[in-house]
């Protein structure tokens, strides 16, 4: 199949290699432009690009998709579909009626459930039992589109946003070539009862409340993880928890007061509950165990981080 992709980071990158390795003639690649990154800020191409690269696939860079002239680009391909997946630009209604088939956007939630920017790192947050992938079609609504495939699997109780995404990422991979394979796909319009959004994330959001409890902190340490790292605050200074555990039977205190320190964890005390802390990083520094951590940074019982 003639197909258009278009997609940015390493989640759409994964689909990217799937469709090609596939045997679809992937006519062009969109994604974003070449962004600073690293300690040098040099321009870095994409997930996507660097994969389209390495297949030899034409890539498209623009800053939008309402240009008339990128509109003809891709109307020029004569494209049977395009496929989305992370690409950060709007698709004008005059781009979403360019293939035969549509476009088809690989969304990693359970529509309607968490329509929107940050699907992993909300469904960790709110604590849900369960995630996966869609296939939709996408029309101008937010994630409005009725969904041609879908694939569910529990959240484990130790994922983090990084280990989710990758789960995702495979899955999205594998169903999207699926849905290629049978086109045309009966469409399931999304119930109107069960709609959330997943705001992106803020850097804000990611400051710990030690009146929450140990099992909302936790998920919320799992959330931020990679990106941008659950943080406390400590003598004013700011330490982000990386890895920790809840316990529910730990001795009362304080909330934010550490109850238990030893060379494995630092038990801090939570709106319900505890806190056992196995894995932190001082600003400035590097992630690292307790034992490494408290070598540079003592930290005793009765002591309390800031709330």
């Amino acid at each position: 199949m003639k197909l258009i992709f278009a997609g940015t980071p390493a989640f759409a990158a994964q689909a990217l290699a799937a469709i090609a390795a596939a045997g679809h003639e992937v006519a062009l690649v969109l994604t974003q432009p070449d962004r600073p990154a690293g300690r040098g800020m040099n321009l870095q191409p994409s997930a996507v690009k660097q994969v389209a690269l390495a297949h030899g696939i034409e890539v498209f860079q623009p800053t939008t998709l309402k240009d008339p002239e990128a509109q003809a680009r891709l109307a020029a391909i004569g494209a049977e579909a395009m496929v989305v997946a992370a690409y950060g630009l709007i698709l004008p209604q005059a781009v979403l009626d360019l293939p035969a088939f549509g476009c088809l956007n690989i969304h990693a939630s359970l529509l309607p459930r968490w329509r929107g920017a940050a699907p992993i790192q909300r469904a960790l947050l709110a604590g849900d039992a369960q995630t996966g992938v869609c296939i939709m079609q996408m029309e101008a609504g937010l994630d409005t589109g009725p969904v041609l495939m879908r694939e569910a699997f529990p959240i484990a109780g130790d994922d983090t946003t990084a280990s989710l995404h990758d789960k995702l990422a495979a899955c999205g991979a594998r169903l999207i070539v699926d849905a290629l394979a049978g086109l045309p796909l009966p469409a399931e319009v999304q119930p109107a009862d069960g709609v959330t959004y997943a705001h992106k994330i803020e850097k804000a959001e990611a400051l710990i409340d030690w009146s929450k409890s140990a099992a909302e902190i936790d998920r919320h340490i799992r959330a931020f993880n990679p990106f941008p790292g659950a943080q406390a605050m400590f003598g004013g200074q700011t330490v982000k928890l990386w890895a920790a555990r809840p316990v529910a039977d730990a001795t009362s205190g304080e909330i934010g007061q550490i109850l238990a320190v030893d060379r494995k964890e630092i038990l801090i005390c939570c709106g319900d509950g505890a806190l056992a802390v196995s894995e932190l990083q001082k600003a400035g520094g590097k992630r690292l165990p307790v034992q490494q951590f408290l070598a540079g940074h003592p930290l005793q019982v009765g002591q309390r981080f800031d709330v």
